[in-house]
């Protein structure tokens, strides 16, 4: 049983009319249980209180509200303070793999949370690290990529003891929340939510190597060109040649609210939620 909620804040998909109509009927619900809400800017909801993005990492909060698509979602991890967990409604968004409920079932959702019959469902993440400047954590997936489109870079990557040097495009390093995303857009394997693993997805290797799927522990990726580091598909870093980027296990793990106990959720939504044998 999750805590009662007392504090909320609410992350809308930016320039979306649907999320922000979805936010603000979350917000009339909340406001009938006299439940403070921060509304993250640009967004605007009457009787909330205004902050900047930034400013939430400054605020007790027993839960997040991100209303979008999961790019919304990915965006609010990165935002939220801590462990503060974070509700997903899939509004204006496309497929909302990481989303819990559709706008449709705002009313109903509320109602469960606030009757605390809900629960905690814990989720890696992950970060990179260059020259110990620590980048921001990933929940999907971090992509090393090369920066020149006409010359091919020798990758090293450092993992279990291990050295392996290919000549490669880039590699993806992606959680198993993170399995539906990039990783999957190029061959890699659907993995339940809740392993302790990462998938290591190497791109155009020129000696075909495999993907990988290995515990949980440092991984050390040095490109013998100027590299590109993108979390979540989202935010992009550049890093000079041979330098050593570091990816290691983010400290506090993503934390979902979720309202019942489902299996392999991606599956459904990815369009394979009915087998023919």
């Amino acid at each position: 049983m999750a805590p009662s909620i007392r504090n909320v804040a609410i992350i809308t998909k930016i320039g979306s009319r649907e999320a922000e109509a979805a936010a603000n009927r979350v917000a009339r619900l909340l406001n009938k249980n006299k439940v403070k809400i921060y509304s993250v800017l640009p967004l605007l909801i009457d009787g909330a209180i205004q902050v900047r993005q930034e400013e939430l990492k400054g605020v007790k909060l027993d839960l997040v509200f991100a209303i979008g698509g999961d790019g919304t979602t990915l965006r609010a991890f990165r935002t939220i303070p801590g462990k503060a967990p974070l509700f997903s409604i899939n509004s204006g968004g496309h497929r909302g793999i990481l989303s819990e409920v559709s706008a449709d079932s705002i009313d109903e959702a509320i109602n469960i949370i606030l009757a605390g019959k809900c629960f905690h469902d814990s989720r890696t993440r992950i970060q990179a690290y260059v020259n110990g400047k620590a980048f921001p954590p990933a929940l999907n997936d971090i992509l090393i990529t090369r920066v020149s489109l006409t010359r091919t870079p020798l990758v090293s990557i450092k993992l279990m003891g291990d050295e392996i040097k290919q000549r490669m495009d880039g590699i993806v390093v992606s959680t198993p929340t993170g399995s539906t995303g990039h990783s999957f857009s190029i061959g890699g394997p659907v993995l339940h939510e809740g392993m302790n693993c990462l998938i290591l997805s190497p791109i155009a290797s020129v000696n075909r190597m495999p993907q990988l799927v290995i515990p949980v522990e440092d991984i050390v990726v040095e490109s013998t060109y100027e590299s590109h580091v993108i979390i979540d598909g989202q935010e992009t870093f550049r890093v000079d040649a041979d330098r050593p980027i570091k990816i290691s296990r983010f400290s506090d793990d993503a934390t979902f609210l979720r309202l019942q106990k489902k299996g392999m959720r991606q599956l459904i939504k990815l369009g394979f939620s009915k087998f023919e044998f």
